[in-house]
């Protein structure tokens, strides 16, 4: 077996990610595929390249000096593409390339941005990883990237992009069934939900990490299960577990969204751009995601409460 870009690329979302599972995520294959193709590399090499332990995957020796110089090739490989697709694509107009963690303003922003930038080739990519849309950024895939920064867990900003705050701290609300007892008050304390299952997403940058660290800091130790949030909104409506959830997120007939008291869970929602593209275009696209970020806020009655007592800026719409 010769080594190839694909394989290198693989090594390098699993040391960036720490764990199989979240770069199988990030690289579109399955876990066993992913597994397969690492112990055929390093059987190819004759070693261990990562060490498996139970937070995760952690480079050996071999593994750090292999990825020493897989990264550089990665990453001239990617500009390669840049440089290629840019070439070869259509001359004249301009292009904003979007890159987005998943967000209820996301749908406005793209309708503001389309409005503003007419003949502007704009283009959406998502994913659940807010770190692996920062490396699309600044390996010249992206041209911005809006993601949210779990309190607690820094992301791995690569160097050179530069970065504005949408919103300092985001309060995360608790999705429950609509007859769980807690949602009969305004607010939820986290005591109150001691008995109940939880649900998150831990391909999800910082989401379990963050809700651990939240959790342990209560005394808590309730049981936890992994998945995407599409399940964990059926489960949650049937009473099987409670959820994190965005403030911005809509309340459904079977489902009920509160505040938690104290707002022990937030994040940081941030806009990242890579300096040199598309320079003249990220005033528009920032004012452009505000604007629809304050209109998907204040759509959502618990959640103007919460910016009204709180007297956040978002209440104050800025002169045109």
């Amino acid at each position: 077996m010769e080594l190839e870009v694909r394989h290198l690329r693989a090594l390098c979302a699993i040391a960036d990610t720490g764990s199989l599972h979240k770069a199988a995520r990030q690289l579109g294959m399955s876990q066993p595929s992913l597994t397969t193709q690492l112990r055929r590399i390093e059987n190819t090499l004759g070693a261990e390249l990562f060490s498996r332990e139970r937070t995760g995957c952690r480079p050996t020796p071999l593994g750090r000096s292999v990825l020493s110089r897989a990264r550089p090739i990665v990453a001239e490989m990617a500009a390669l593409v840049v440089e290629a697709k840019a070439a070869a694509g259509r001359v004249g107009g301009p292009r904003l390339r979007v890159g987005s963690t998943a967000s209820r303003a996301l749908a406005g922003w793209l309708r503001r941005l389309r409005q503003r930038l007419p003949g502007t080739d704009i283009s959406l990519h998502m994913d659940v990883s807010a770190n692996a849309l920062l490396r699309m950024v600044a390996a010249g895939l992206l041209d911005v990237a809006f993601v949210h920064e779990v309190e607690g867990c820094p992301l791995l900003v690569p160097g050179g992009l530069s970065v504005r705050v949408l919103v300092e701290r985001e309060p995360q609300f608790i999705s429950m069934a609509r007859d769980h007892p807690a949602a009969a008050g305004s607010v939820v304390a986290l005591a109150d939900l001691a008995g109940d299952r939880w649900m998150v997403d831990p391909t999800v940058d910082g989401e379990w990490d963050g809700l651990r660290r939240v959790l342990d800091a209560a005394g808590l130790n309730p049981p936890v299960l992994h998945g995407d949030y599409l399940t964990a909104a059926s489960l949650v409506a049937v009473g099987e577990a409670v959820a994190p959830c965005q403030p911005t997120s809509g309340p459904r007939d079977d489902m009920a969204i509160r505040p938690l008291v104290g707002d022990p869970l937030a994040v940081q929602l941030l806009l990242f751009s890579r300096p040199g593209a598309c320079t003249e275009l990220y005033e528009p696209v920032y004012e452009a995601l505000e604007a629809a970020y304050r209109e998907a806020a204040l759509r959502q009655a618990a959640y103007r409460q919460w910016l009204m007592r709180h007297k956040s800026p978002l209440l104050h719409t800025p002169a045109a």
